[in-house]
């Protein structure tokens, strides 16, 4: 497909995949970011495009899964962090937990803090995470779940440490 065909055939749909991105994401500046980042996809495999037989509904899908994908995303970023940052309401534990999180991610090996880094704090897709570190998905995940066990099993052993001094004082 060239360009002219891409402009006449995917580029016009431009401005209905953003009302149908908008709807569902309720921000403008998401659903336009959205839609660039599709049209941006489109393109790199505008080849592939050409076996489609109805462009615009396959472009309204892939918008629809992206914002399926994102919504999914955020939710597992959130319980991820969650999961790390509920105990600092909690006053028996240390005030400075972020920051103690974040130096025991900085502990960790090169691989896994990269992984980590790229991923939580970031929030950078495993896609291109792939890209950055030029590692395989699966190695990815497996040092990404490494890693937040390790985060975890020395936080709960920080916060186990400070719930037995507070124990040990209030007797």
């Amino acid at each position: 497909m060239d360009q002219s065909t891409f402009k006449n055939t995917v580029f016009i749909l431009k401005d209905k995949l953003y009302r149908f991105a908008k709807s569902m994401l309720k921000n403008e500046e998401d659903a336009f970011d959205l839609v660039q980042e599709m049209l941006l996809k489109f393109w790199q495999n505008r080849d592939e495009l050409s076996k489609v037989n109805n462009i615009e509904a396959y472009a309204m899908r892939c918008v629809r899964n992206e914002i399926v994908n994102k919504s999914r995303h955020a939710k597992v970023v959130q319980l991820f962090q969650n999961q790390l940052f509920e105990r600092v309401q909690d006053a028996e534990y240390p005030a400075m937990t972020k920051e103690i999180i974040l130096k025991l991610i900085n502990d960790l090996p090169e691989k896994q803090k990269a992984v980590i880094h790229l991923r939580d704090v970031e929030e950078y897709e495993i896609a291109e995470i792939k890209e950055v570190l030029g590692m395989e998905e699966n190695a990815i995940r497996s040092n990404l779940m490494r890693a937040r066990n390790k985060v975890k099993f020395e936080l709960q052993k920080i916060f186990d440490y400070e719930k037995g001094q507070i124990n040990r004082i209030g007797r």
